[in-house]
């Protein structure tokens, strides 16, 4: 996604845009290196939902989410899949919160770490369906994976990028998915709100510049970046890897909003996700 929207921006803006991969602490290493950047616009930064999440986990930061980036517009949703292996007994989220529900801690769920997304995700739908489960937090999504598959855990809080594969495969069945409508490539797997649990939040892919980028530079990316995410084939791109498209675009003062507001509500259920962990 990030190759094809960098390729798509070089052709829009008359100029190369090149792609630099900074992985490392949990994606913290590349973003320190955009809030050090000159604010003129030439350095972006491509990042996902735990970028907002990272003050709570990481108190050392060298940069701060919101006061060291300008936001410049939302390039997608990224929902998280409710999954379980293929022979599991278990076809739905009424299954789920039942068998929950007859005896504690008898169901676990996977995710990819404490305080991640899906660990938030998953404290929530405890507490919206009345029920409890035994969080099982792996090392990486390939681990929680395999552990899925082979039935040493039951359910896996996910997001749907890396699942949905595996879904369309016949190795997992998705039980539900979150945000506020269904995945246009996994059509028949219902939201959790519809399978009556209220709660909508998704992750997302998010795009950033150094703080102090002027209005104007600011404008000029966000329309630019829009209008290419509306081009057909950017939106079949989107779809087909299970993530929802942003309809309507959005402008950099309401993704800024939305973006400071997921700082906040995260970073708070982050702080109490790490107390109970203790």
């Amino acid at each position: 996604m990030g190759r094809a929207l960098a390729e798509q921006l070089g052709r829009e803006l008359k100029q190369p845009v090149i792609v630099v991969n900074r992985s490392g602490a949990a994606g913290n290493i590349g973003a320190a290196s955009v809030a050090r950047a000159d604010n003129d616009g030439y350095t972006l930064l491509m990042t996902s939902a735990p970028f907002a999440i990272a003050p709570a986990i990481f108190p050392d930061l060298s940069f701060h989410p919101i006061k060291d980036f300008t936001a410049i517009t939302q390039i997608s949703m990224v929902p998280l899949l409710v999954v379980t292996r293929a022979n599991s007994p278990l076809n739905s989220i009424s299954d789920l919160v039942a068998a929950a529900k007859q005896n504690e801690d008898s169901i676990s769920f996977a995710t990819f770490g404490v305080a991640s997304p899906p660990h938030l995700a998953g404290q929530k739908i405890q507490e919206l369906a009345g029920m409890k489960m035994l969080h099982i937090p792996y090392k990486g999504g390939s681990e929680a994976i395999t552990e899925l598959l082979s039935g040493q855990v039951s359910i896996g809080i996910l997001d749907v990028i890396s699942m949905m594969p595996m879904v369309k495969d016949g190795k997992l069945k998705a039980l539900a998915i979150t945000g506020p409508v269904r995945a246009q490539a996994l059509p028949d797997v219902p939201t959790l709100v519809e399978a009556g649990i209220s709660y909508d939040d998704v992750g997302w892919f998010g795009l950033f510049a150094p703080a102090g980028l002027s209005p104007a530079i600011t404008q000029i990316l966000n329309v630019a970046v829009n209008k290419i995410l509306a081009k057909p084939e950017m939106q079949k791109l989107v779809v087909a890897s299970g993530t929802v498209p942003i309809t309507p675009s959005t402008s950099p003062g309401e993704w800024q909003a939305l973006f400071n507001e997921n700082v906040r509500a995260w970073g708070a259920s982050a702080t109490e996700a790490l107390k109970e962990d203790e």
